[in-house]
């Protein structure tokens, strides 16, 4: 097949970048014709504020327009903020002719939400559009219902999110790290931008008393939207030794020791563009506890005491209680660890990932030559 491929690639990393790469690594396997144009952007923050910003735009859509014709399939990431649907609303005008070739993959959906459910010009123009295209992919219940307000259901794809083949950890290395539960390591792994909850899960470690903070540590990973915000952060943490900062980037084996020298995985985002966590899958991969959030696509991979804690959004005082219960229960960690690895191998693997949005394009290129 002949395949356009709009979608943001690493670096930097996140989950969006992640599930386009491991894509896009599955259809050069299988030795499709594919032509990529890279989405990602250089910044963490979300909006429409810098000069370089308009020149990628514009450099994306010039790129679109040269590479349009002669595609059996286009795939197109979707954006979720007000600038970056503009961008995508303006892939569709320039595809106008191929738009029954066009599928879009939502990984996200919070964002999309609130744009399709909307009354006003921009809901219009997207409905016009997606009722046009060969089809949606969505990560779980919610998006697909968002969706199927706009487009035919038989067009709308569930398929969910993965964690890479090398995190998988067995049952010797999930009792080893539950064998010394004297200090308990929570692990935040995750862009630190507002709404991801990193600043309340500090302020409820700090907020713990003296006898549970000596048998926590909590270690923080990823990037900052400023300088000024890192800067923030680290004088907040600075005299308390058990929160620690460790880098902006972390990948490959370095990220899997690092899940494996932690207990607990934390995530108590209320990110308005939040999905379907990758993170959150590659916490079960490495046998940890999980402490997350009731939002977005999270409680249809999670569930409160099998998988871990469900936090209240925004609150820190359900945070501290969730760090609280993981230490009342160490007991019970390494069952719940081993639960959500189990989990994770019947149904988080890259290859049903890949295997399933693969199977949807062979169908669709299929079906074409059927009619």
């Amino acid at each position: 097949m002949k395949i356009l491929f709009i979608a943001p690639l690493p670096l930097p990393i996140n989950g969006q970048s992640k599930a386009s790469k491991v894509l896009l690594d599955k259809l050069i396997y299988d030795k499709h014709n594919v032509k990529v144009i890279n989405l990602s952007k250089n910044s963490l923050k979300n909006g429409f504020n810098s000069l370089n910003r308009v020149f990628d735009i514009f450099s994306v859509l010039f790129k679109v327009w040269k590479k349009r014709k002669n595609n059996d399939i286009i795939y197109l990431s979707l954006a979720e903020s007000f600038f970056g649907n503009l961008r995508d609303l303006f892939v569709y005008v320039i595809c106008y002719n191929s738009r029954h070739k066009i599928f879009i993959h939502m990984l996200g959906g919070a964002g999309m939400k609130k744009i399709l459910e909307g009354n006003g010009v921009q809901q219009k123009i997207n409905s016009f559009f997606i009722n046009e295209i060969a089809g949606v992919i969505v990560e779980g219940t919610v998006n697909f219902e968002v969706f199927s307000k706009v487009i035919n259901e038989k067009k709308i794809h569930i398929v969910q999110n993965f964690a890479e083949d090398f995190l998988f950890v067995n049952n010797e290395e999930i009792k080893a790290k539950f064998s010394d539960k004297q200090s308990i390591q929570i692990l935040y792994l995750s862009n630190l931008i507002p709404g991801k909850g990193y600043d309340e899960l500090a302020d409820a470690y700090i907020e713990l008393e003296e006898a549970f903070k000596k048998q926590v540590n909590i270690v923080f990973v990823g990037g900052f939207e400023s300088q000024e915000s890192e800067n923030e952060f680290l004088i907040k943490i600075k005299t308390h030794n058990g929160l620690n900062y460790i880098g902006k980037f972390i990948d490959g084996e370095k990220k899997r020791e690092l899940y494996c020298q932690s207990h607990v995985f934390c995530l108590p985002t209320y990110y308005p563009f939040e999905g379907q966590p990758i993170s959150i899958l590659e916490a079960y991969a490495t046998g940890c506890v999980v402490i997350t959030s009731n939002h977005s696509g999270i409680p249809f991979i999670f569930a409160d005491k099998k998988n871990g804690f469900m936090v209240k959004k925004k609150s820190i005082e359900s945070i501290k209680k969730a760090i609280e219960d993981v230490l009342g229960y160490k007991n019970q960690l390494e069952e719940i660890a081993l639960n959500n690895r189990n989990e994770a191998l019947g149904k988080y693997r890259t290859s049903i990932y890949q295997g399933a949005i693969v199977q949807i394009f062979n169908d669709f290129y299929k079906n074409k030559f059927l009619k």
